[in-house]
């Protein structure tokens, strides 16, 4: 009698002509409330709440099909009782190690006109809400996906932080889309992409008190990947899809399926900045980890010649001196980037791969993913498109000591190209190899399930600012955007940290803001971009941090920030936290920050000096307020142990 008095009072009040409501679904903690119901148009609306506050005004749910309209002429048919969801898992790329998620769940269903159903999986945690779609119709023995109804209404006073999606078979050698644009920063709700194909997830909004980011998490290879359409009138953000040409040709390019049809999770992190920046939801919703022997996922740190040496360094004598190089700094592997095959060869490739084992340092090797969809020149090139073909480069390079790949120029976010991706890394999983995308899609929770996946570039990395002034300047307020996007629930291959010079580049940041990165930047192989020449140039103290700086993370804490603006994170890793922060802004900031966690342990900080490339180290004890100031461009890091 309790049980049904509670649903009963859970009914939400609509127009006297709509369907039955559905009893509200809320969070554990009942502070996030999801209202679900049948309107009288006969379509599927959803809302949200956070603390009677409305976040996510009515908006549209449903699918088509081929065969199946599953978005209109709908009836409530069946409504589950809620159960709790529980979960725990451990990962050694993320924001945290060991992780709990606990969520209500209930599933609606709903039927059209012709009598054909569809079920709507809704889950609310404390941080948030996800649904997904799933299709057991036995009359339609092939579901094809037509398109997605899926909307999420924001008020007209919010903002919006996203970055357009690029246009497939664009940019450099046909290589887009590769998520590599620039954010649009506090932009009105409602305000076009700049590019007909939309925006990227995540996408990062506020709406009076509540910021919230939209995402999407368990892409199996059954399902193409989703991002915002480009129109988003009347602060309606519509899920869209990929553009023709982003499959492997002759590939499909949208989901399908013979037997059931599931949707990946639409996920909608809200909350304080703190609740939705700790947030775990892009891996909570993930796949569980696939049966394969992950002792060889080992996260770790690389020296990288390419980033700022080019396609000349890729030689025998220049990859040994960075084996030496990442030996020094006491890191765990080295990148042979592109034309290894051609500048070093398989046989000298396997010399090095030996005399980096004599060192205690992994060997990782650059491929082109590619056939015949773009145009690159680099290689290896098309010996990763099939099955065989993997299985044979994997076992070789295997062979050879070699630890793991990096793949690049992959075509897009259709169904075939997806499944390609997962080929990729159930294939390296098989071989006991590492995988680090490039030029590449986000990898949407991935890490989880395939613990190989060390980490993904999907990011306007370092690259691009090595290239163009242009992009140069514009890293500080970049920079300051990745942890609350990109960063948020994905590794991330940005490459960072530099030191000395960059060849025909002015350096828009201070030395401390380029430190900070190495914090603040969450990537399961952190490849820096500084060289051998460069380090040799920093304070003992600063080469010594990055010598033990930790491969992966415990806990963390955020600590304060804004999005474009500064960012403020503690991590912690066994007994010590480390503090980092950088300031994206043209003026100096000095912050006031609740340390109160650190309280007894004492720590140094690396901030930067008067000129933009000097450090200065000072102690400083944890606990109470701290102001701490941060120079514009500039940043700190520092870590405290009892």
């Amino acid at each position: 009698m309790t049980k049904l008095l509670l649903v009963t009072l859970g009914f939400a009040v609509h127009s006297a002509f709509a369907a039955p409501p559905v009893p509200v679904l809320t969070s554990p903690d009942r502070h996030v409330v999801v209202d679900v119901h049948v309107t009288a148009a006969h379509t599927l609306e959803y809302s949200i709440r956070r603390d009677g506050q409305p976040v996510i005004l009515p908006s549209r749910l449903g699918l088509q099909l081929e065969g199946a309209d599953l978005s209109a002429g709908l009836e409530l048919t069946a409504l589950s009782s809620v159960k709790l969801v529980s979960d725990s898992y451990e990962l050694a790329t993320g924001k945290k190690r060991h992780i709990s998620y606990r969520a209500n769940e209930q599933v609606v269903t709903v039927r059209n006109a012709a009598g054909q159903a569809m079920d709507v999986v809704f889950r609310v945690s404390n941080d948030g809400v996800a649904f997904r779609y799933r299709v057991r119709e036995p009359g339609l023995p092939i579901k094809k996906f037509v398109a997605e109804a899926t909307s999420f209404r924001f008020d007209a006073g919010a903002r919006a932080w996203l970055q357009p999606m690029s246009v497939a078979q664009t940019g450099w050698s046909n290589t887009n889309p590769s998520y590599e644009e620039h954010y649009r920063r506090e932009i009105a709700v409602g305000t076009p992409s700049p590019l007909p194909s939309g925006w990227v997830f995540p996408a990062l909004f506020r709406t009076g008190a509540t910021w919230v980011a939209l995402s999407e998490a368990g892409l199996d290879g059954s399902w193409h990947a989703s991002r915002l359409q480009a129109d988003s009138s009347g602060g309606i953000y519509r899920l869209g899809q990929p553009m023709a040409a982003e499959v492997i040709p002759g590939g499909a390019l949208l989901a399908e399926s013979r037997g059931e049809l599931s949707s990946p999770w639409r996920l909608i992190a809200l909350g304080s900045m703190r609740t939705v920046m700790e947030s775990t939801l892009g891996t909570d919703l993930a796949a569980p980890v696939v049966a394969f022997d992950a002792a060889p996922a080992k996260p770790g740190h690389a020296s990288w010649s390419w980033a700022l040496l080019k396609d000349d360094a890729t030689v025998f004598a220049v990859q040994k001196k960075f084996i030496d190089y990442a030996a020094e700094m006491h890191w765990d592997y080295t990148l042979v980037d592109a034309d290894w095959d051609r500048k070093i060869g398989y046989d000298k490739l396997g010399e090095l791969a030996a005399y980096a084992a004599s060192k205690g340092i992994g060997l990782l090797a650059w491929y082109n993913s590619s056939g015949d969809w773009n145009t690159t020149p680099y290689t290896p090139k098309s010996r990763l498109l099939t099955h065989e073909q993997r299985m044979a480069e994997f076992a070789r390079l295997r062979a050879m000591g070699v630890k793991g790949i990096k793949v690049d120029f992959f075509g897009g976010d259709g169904k075939s190209m997806i499944a390609y991706y997962i080929d990729i890394l159930n294939d390296a999983a098989q071989a006991g190899l590492l995988v680090n995308f490039h030029g590449a899609t986000l990898p949407r929770g991935w890490a989880r399930t395939w613990p190989n996946l060390m980490t993904a570039e999907a990011v306007r990395g370092l690259e691009f600012t090595t290239f163009t002034q242009e992009d140069q300047d514009a890293v500080p307020a970049h920079a300051a955007m990745l942890p609350f996007t990109r960063n948020l629930f994905d590794p991330m291959d940005f490459t960072p940290m530099v030191f000395g010079d960059i060849p025909n580049i002015r350096r828009a940041t201070h030395n401390g803001f380029e430190l900070a990165e190495s914090v603040l930047f969450l990537s399961g192989i952190q490849h820096f971009a500084e060289t051998p020449e460069g380090m040799a140039g920093v304070p003992g103290y600063v080469k010594s941090f990055l010598q033990d700086l930790p491969r992966s993370w415990d806990e963390m804490r955020f600590v304060d920030g804004y999005p474009s603006r500064y960012a403020v994170i503690a991590r912690k890793s066994g007994d010590s936290w480390y503090l980092a922060g950088f300031n994206g802004g043209d003026t100096d900031l000095a912050l006031d920050l609740d340390l109160g966690f650190l309280r007894g342990l004492r720590g140094q900080l690396i901030t930067d000096g008067r000129q933009a490339r000097e450090f200065v180290q000072s102690p400083i004890a944890g606990g109470g307020k701290q102001r701490i100031g941060i120079k514009a461009h500039g940043g700190f890091a520092g870590v405290f142990k009892k």
